[in-house]
């Protein structure tokens, strides 16, 4: 027998390979756990899956570079967070789209007390900055921990503000700090301190790799983990079409609170907050304000990493198989337009696991797309039919 160590290493590295496989996201992953019980398990059931769904098999990340991967993350003094760990979020563990896996700097302990995140623009006017400066910094002397991402602008003043006194960057911390890099790259390369600061005094978080430079599509996923971390989410400044209007939208759909803080009609950076105030957000001019607004999430029972992610209802067991029958009555009602899954159960009349088990050998196929909401398409409909 293999000494415990031994185990455990070899489950991170089959965990790791399976994560980093193309075309295998936060929910594809959590299916397969949960089917097969097994990282390793579900990659020596891939061939099979993807050649029901009628594609390639996914090429699985080579072992040789996660090695590389797992060594880069030990020399810069951080580590991994698997989603069933018993450190990791909880409330993040409940979302549907949970990263499998983050990198961290810093005392994961700060994820442990009330999270609110703090979001902006980068250009924000001086104003903005100074209340977004306040306001983080009263939230974390009431003891709840500011989630920001790590830009200029809005997400800067509530780093700062949280680390301690307001303007100096130094304290006792309360701030989570979520990059779209790799851990070790600095974005932007101005904010390198603070970054440092917030891993030293604070939490630094990235779901990508060592060396994995930002680019324009991680941003978007660094934003559901700034809002999947977070009781609340409050917009300090913002125009309409921003990447924080995109996080105050999905904790909307994730059932966290969503707040805002209003500006003049004249000032095009406030648009965005007074729609989204118009639109039923919560107005705040204090941390008073944010506190009593998220005090009956807070006292609410949150069950733990591995039930929060595992809890999933799937009708009943995991098939083996799908029918030819089964698998055509849903192909047949899947295209290009993103369709609800519930959808595809109530037209098919098939179980839900059963419809679950077909959609997951179409994207192993690298014939579906998944949506924000639960929604799928096919990215090639030839065989469809």
């Amino acid at each position: 027998m293999a000494p415990a160590g031994r185990v455990v290493a070899d489950t991170a590295v089959a965990r790791l390979r399976l994560i980093r496989t193309t075309g295998i996201g936060p929910v594809t992953y959590r299916q397969l756990i949960a089917r097969f019980g097994s990282a390793q398990a579900a990659i020596d059931a891939l061939p099979t899956l993807a050649a029901r769904g009628g594609g390639r098999v996914p090429r699985v990340a080579d072992q040789t570079l996660v090695d590389r991967e797992m060594a880069a993350t030990a020399r810069l003094g951080a580590r991994y967070l698997f989603v069933d760990d018993p450190d990791y979020p909880r409330l993040l563990a409940e979302t549907e789209t949970a990263p499998p896996v983050l990198i961290l700097r810093g005392d994961i302990a700060h994820a442990t007390r009330p999270c609110i995140a703090m979001v902006g623009a980068r250009n924000a006017s001086a104003a903005a900055c100074r209340f977004a400066r306040e306001l983080a910094h009263a939230l974390a002397e009431a003891g709840t921990t500011v989630v920001s991402g790590v830009a200029r602008g809005i997400d800067t003043a509530a780093h700062v503000g949280a680390l301690g006194k307001p303007g100096t960057g130094t304290g006792s911390g309360g701030t989570i700090g979520v990059i779209a890099s790799g851990i070790d790259i600095a974005y932007p390369p101005d904010n390198a301190a603070l970054q440092d600061a917030i891993a030293t005094h604070g939490l630094l978080l990235a779901e990508q790799p060592p060396g994995t430079e930002p680019k324009a599509r991680n941003f978007p996923s660094r934003n559901r983990i700034i809002a999947g971390l977070s009781i609340g989410t409050v917009v300090v400044e913002a125009v309409p079409k921003s990447g924080s209007l995109i996080t105050a939208r999905l904790a909307a759909e994730q059932g966290r609170e969503v707040m805002a803080v209003p500006g003049s009609p004249l000032d095009p950076r406030a648009q965005g907050c007074n729609l989204l105030i118009r639109e039923g957000a919560t107005l705040v001019q204090s941390a008073a304000d944010i506190l009593e607004q998220i005090r009956p999430f807070d006292s609410r029972s949150v069950r733990s990493p591995v039930d929060a992610y595992t809890g999933q209802d799937t009708g009943g067991g995991y098939p083996d198989d799908a029918s030819e029958a089964d698998r055509r009555a849903v192909a047949d009602l899947l295209g290009p337009v993103p369709v609800g899954i519930d959808e595809l159960v109530r037209q098919s009349h098939r179980a839900p696991a059963i419809v679950q088990l077909i959609l997951l050998e179409l994207e192993l196929a690298g014939r579906l797309e998944r949506h924000a909401g639960g929604r799928v398409s096919l990215i090639w409909a030839g065989s469809a039919g």
